[in-house]
């Protein structure tokens, strides 16, 4: 697998990815994290051309998108019954997702992502036990709660290399 940084002529192809990964969600206890429109085309098209948008290949075949971004994140800046493993910088991974066709490509993405920054960060929804699965299945440590900016809770995880 290879990943590679999103272009507009892949938008097509990242909306199907989210679609897909809604109504999984929705179908595994979690419809609210990303409702029936998360992440809109305007968002996804405003990551591309950041220049934080990303996609995992596979034969010449999409198989999984995400956000990824070595920055500070504004809704990491408190954290609530907990802390962070470090105050160091980091990288964030945000709104990932798979077609589920290659068993680990989400684990791969967050792996190239931890590579890119040696200290990671991220959060999911507390109806989410598949992607707490995943990231505790992957070293990443529970921090405790953030919550964003329109005020919705997350659960906080962090991974240093």
């Amino acid at each position: 697998m290879k990943i590679r940084k999103a272009t507009m002529q892949d938008l097509e192809v990242m909306m199907k990815l989210y679609e897909n990964a809604r109504a999984f969600m929705a179908s595994h206890g979690n419809p609210t994290q990303w409702g029936t429109s998360y992440p809109s085309q305007k968002l996804l098209e405003s990551d591309i051309r950041s220049g934080s948008s990303y996609v995992c290949e596979e034969h010449g075949f999409i198989t999984a998108t995400f956000f990824y971004r070595k920055d500070a994140d504004s809704d990491y800046a408190k954290i609530y019954q907990g802390q962070w493993l470090n105050e160091s910088p980091y990288g964030v991974v945000h709104r990932i997702t798979s077609d589920g066709t290659i068993k680990g490509t989400a684990s791969f993405c967050l792996s190239w992502a931890l590579e890119q920054c040696g200290n990671l960060k991220i959060d999911t929804h507390r109806d989410n036990l598949i992607m707490q699965h995943m990231l505790e299945k992957n070293g990443f440590s529970y921090c405790g709660i953030i919550y964003l900016t329109d005020g919705s809770e997350r659960m906080a995880y962090q991974k240093t290399a």
